[in-house]
């Protein structure tokens, strides 16, 4: 196999032990050698045991070249055989815990190895080991959506390898940030305020989790400065049980004391969304208590069960009582580019924050995931630094973003190409269908749920996440939570599909979620007959 100018895998010339990488000259890069064009010169003179010792060259541009097309060609072959050969790639690894061990030597390689021995341990040592998110078969927690367009930013991001923590260090990675993300807030249609051309603006932080920190950390300092510091620990936030786990790390790092943490609970009657009434009443409970509210985290689309909490009542709230109300929106908020989803976060204008994750359903790869504020004033007081290493002289004082004040590490990656990739190379038209798709597809699976009266849905489907589950016999919930895990445990045994679940009011409820970018209608079809085909040991013989 060759990829041009006489260079290749083949015996004699080729990147292995006792042979080279080189231009067809016959020399190579092996022990004892270099990269050479047939003059026998290296890189560095010095000898070890009378050979001569090769310098290490990281970024050779030929070299990068041809090994580079072997990795695009390695990975196109992977996307192809996820579809054309599903029986080769359990979706759900099947390994057991600390298999890798044994198949790795136990220290690192003194010299260099190729790397077709490189892939071919990928191929049999790592994959084994790979849960596939990207099959088409993938219908777990929420999808790590994936796209030729977030693919080709995340190599150009890798290649340039700029370190983008002030706007000097490398302009373009600050102003593209600045410009995508206003592009991306106008599909939104989310107000002027969050929009860089007032006091407010967009940046991309790696994950939700570091989104919701960062503005944790914005809201304490801002109620600090007019409390005193001293009163730390009387400070109390709120969100409902059904808010991502992260929200409570992020509120432990800043300070907050767990027993401060109010989560408030949810049921059936909402759709698992925060009763606003519940808000209010604990808000002025712990006023009369001398507790000091100052966050509120909203949820649009719940990672157990993509729940909507309701913006508007809780926007009113927290307007009221001047708390920082910051809206979660990491799966969901994608969808809402598309018109008729835009309702779910209908009452943003009085939130100070929102994020999402455009790796989740936006296809640009992980990792990305905007946030938006409307102060960013507030976000860089509680997280600049200024040392004198990094000072550098602007016209004036706000002429430029130096995001490093915007979030949590220094270092930051040029996260915006992909997405402005993304964006271009797709249009906003072909990315609210693809999303639309995906709901379509979630509603043919919610279809086939309700038309078998052994299994019920559970909850009302907003977008392309149904919860289900079989239906308890002569009301035993406890039974039926047993038989709903035995259920999922033997689906995802089969390696042929995989899904997740979560707990509902003490229910134990299976969760399908389409979001994999190669999953088409009869993955779907082929997913519910594996599910009714295990279920059917609990639906015989007059157990319904």
């Amino acid at each position: 196999m060759e990829f041009g100018n006489g260079i290749g895998y083949s015996n004699g010339n080729s990147y292995s032990n006792g042979n080279g990488y080189n231009n067809g000259n016959g020399s190579g890069y092996t022990n004892g050698n270099g990269i050479d064009n047939g003059n026998g010169n290296v890189n560095g003179n010095g000898k070890v045991n009378g050979a001569k010792v090769i310098k290490m060259k990281p970024m050779d541009s030929e070299l990068l070249r041809e090994q580079g097309h072997i990795m695009v060609d390695f990975i196109a072959d992977y996307y192809k055989n996820l579809q054309d050969s599903p029986q080769d790639f359990p979706v759900l690894s099947q390994v057991q815990p600390g298999y890798l061990r044994d198949m790795l030597p136990d220290s690192a390689p003194d010299q260099p190895e190729s790397l077709k021995e490189l892939l071919d341990d990928v191929s049999k040592k790592i994959m084994p080991g790979i849960t596939h998110w990207q099959s088409p078969s993938y219908f777990a927690y929420y999808a790590s959506s994936t796209s030729v367009a977030g693919f080709l930013g995340e190599m150009l991001n890798a290649g340039l390898s700029v370190v983008g923590f002030t706007w000097l260090t490398s302009p373009a990675a600050t102003e593209l940030e600045i410009i995508v993300l206003d592009w991306l807030a106008k599909l939104l249609q989310l107000p002027e305020q969050f929009l860089s051309t007032g006091n407010g603006g967009g940046v991309i932080q790696g994950t939700g989790c570091e989104a919701v920190l960062v503005v944790v950390l914005a809201a304490r300092d801002r109620i600090l400065k007019k409390v005193g510091k001293t009163l730390l620990p009387r400070l109390v936030v709120y969100a409902s049980d059904q808010t991502h786990s992260s929200f409570r790390k992020a509120c432990l790092i800043g300070g907050i004391h767990e027993e401060n943490i109010r989560l408030l609970k949810t049921d059936s009657s909402t759709n698992y969304g925060m009763p606003p009434e519940s808000l209010e009443e604990a808000i002025s409970h712990d006023l009369a208590e001398g507790f000091i509210p100052f966050f509120i985290c909203a949820t649009v689309g719940t990672t157990s069960s993509a729940a909507v909490d309701p913006l508007v009542p809780l926007g009113k709230i927290a307007k009221k009582y001047g708390i920082w109300m910051h809206v979660d929106a990491a799966y969901a908020g994608n969808a809402c580019i598309c018109p008729e989803y835009r309702k779910f976060i209908d009452g943003i204008e009085n939130a100070d924050s929102f994020n999402m994750n455009a790796h989740k359903w936006l296809f640009a790869n992980q990792t990305c995931s905007p946030l938006w504020v409307k102060d960013r004033y507030s976000l860089i007081d509680a997280l600049k630094t200024n040392p004198e290493y990094l000072e550098f002289k602007v016209s004036k004082k706000d002429a430029v973003v130096n995001y490093k004040d915007w979030q949590i590490s220094l270092s930051r990656r040029f996260r915006s190409l992909k997405l402005w990739m993304v964006l271009r190379l797709y249009g906003s038209e072909n990315l609210r269908n693809f999303i639309r798709d995906h709901v379509n597809l979630a509603k043919h699976f919610e279809d086939y749920v309700a038309q078998d009266p052994h299994f019920e849905v559970v909850t009302t489907r907003y977008f392309s996440l149904v919860c289900f589950r079989l239906v308890p016999v002569d009301g035993d919930e406890d039974k039926c939570n047993e038989r709903n895990r035995e259920l999922l445990a033997a689906v995802n045994s089969t390696g042929k599909i995989f899904i997740s679940h979560t707990a509902l009011s003490g229910k134990f409820i299976l969760r399908f979620a389409v979001g994999a970018p190669l999953t088409e209608e009869k993955h779907v079809t082929e997913a519910w007959q594996i599910i009714q085909k295990h279920s059917s040991k609990f639906t015989r013989n007059g157990h319904y």
